[in-house]
C-alpha cells in the first residue's frame, strides 16, 4: 500500500508542539514526512525538534533559520545572529548541525505535481534554479522584480499572488492565522512559536491537520 506524502511547517524549537502532531498524524511505515526548514530558533528546544526529526522525517529543508546558523558556523561571523540564535548554539551538537548541513532547499514529487520548499520562489525565474538566498527568505516581490521581506514592502504582493504553477507550491517562512490556499500554492506556516498553530498537509487530498500551541513563546 502506497503511504501519504506529508509536509510540515515552520516548527521553530516547539518540539512538545511536534510530538502533538505527530501523535494525531499517527505515521504508517510507508508514509513519507517532510519538514518545511525552520526546525530552529525561538521556540524552547531546538535540538530536541531537530532528534525528533532525525527520527520520524524522511527529509527536512533548508530554511532561512538554518542558513543563518549554518553562514555563521561557517564564518564566525556575528551578523548572521539575532538574539535568539544564541540559545539554540547552546543546544546543537554535532549531529544536529550535520543533520542541517544536509538540508536541501526544495522537494519536487512529480507523482503529485508538487513542489515543496521553506520561502517560495521568485515567479519570473525558473523554481529549478533559484539560490537559497532567494528560496528560504522570500516573502514579497518588490516593483524592481526583487525578493523582499514583508516588513521591507510592506504593500508588495506576496510571491505566491504572482505564481501561477505548475507545479503546484507548499510552503512555509510567511507566518498567518490561518493557512493560505490560492489555486497554485497552499501556505502552511500557522506562527505556532507565536501561539497559533503546527499545521501538516496530507497529500495528494491536501487534507490540512493542526495543533494549537501550547503557549506563546516568542513575541516578534
Amino acid at each position: 500500500m502506497k503511504g501519504r506524502l506529508i509536509a510540515i511547517g515552520d516548527i521553530h524549537g516547539c518540539h512538545r508542539e511536534f510530538e502533538d502532531l505527530l501523535e494525531k498524524l499517527d505515521l504508517g511505515k510507508h508514509d513519507r514526512l517532510m519538514l518545511l526548514g525552520d526546525l530552529v530558533n525561538r521556540g524552547p528546544d531546538s535540538a530536541k525538534v531537530i532528534a525528533l526529526a532525525r527520527e520520524h522525517a524522511t527529509l527536512s529543508l533548508l530554511g532561512n533559520h538554518e542558513l543563518r546558523l549554518l553562514n555563521y558556523r561557517k564564518t564566525g561571523d556575528p551578523t548572521h545572529l539575532k538574539k535568539t540564535d544564541y540559545e539554540t548554539l547552546k543546544q546543537l551538537n554535532h549531529k544536529d548541525w550535520a543533520y542541517m548541513s544536509a538540508m536541501p532547499l526544495t522537494f519536487h514529487d512529480a507523482a503529485h505535481g508538487i513542489v515543496l520548499v521553506h520561502g517560495g520562489f521568485l515567479p519570473s525565474l525558473p523554481w529549478r534554479r533559484q539560490p537559497a538566498r532567494i528560496v528560504t527568505r522570500i516573502q514579497v516581490v518588490a516593483k524592481d522584480g526583487s525578493p523582499r521581506k514583508r516588513s521591507e514592502e510592506p504593500g508588495a504582493p506576496h510571491w505566491s499572488e504572482l505564481w501561477s504553477g505548475p507545479p503546484f507550491v507548499i510552503y512555509g517562512h510567511t507566518p498567518r492565522p490561518e493557512v493560505s490556499r490560492l489555486k497554485w500554492s497552499l501556505g502552511i506556516d500557522t506562527g505556532c512559536v507565536m501561539g497559533g498553530s503546527l499545521t501538516a498537509c496530507i497529500l495528494p487530498e491536501k487534507r490540512i491537520v493542526q495543533v494549537r500551541a501550547r503557549e506563546k513563546y516568542y513575541q516578534p
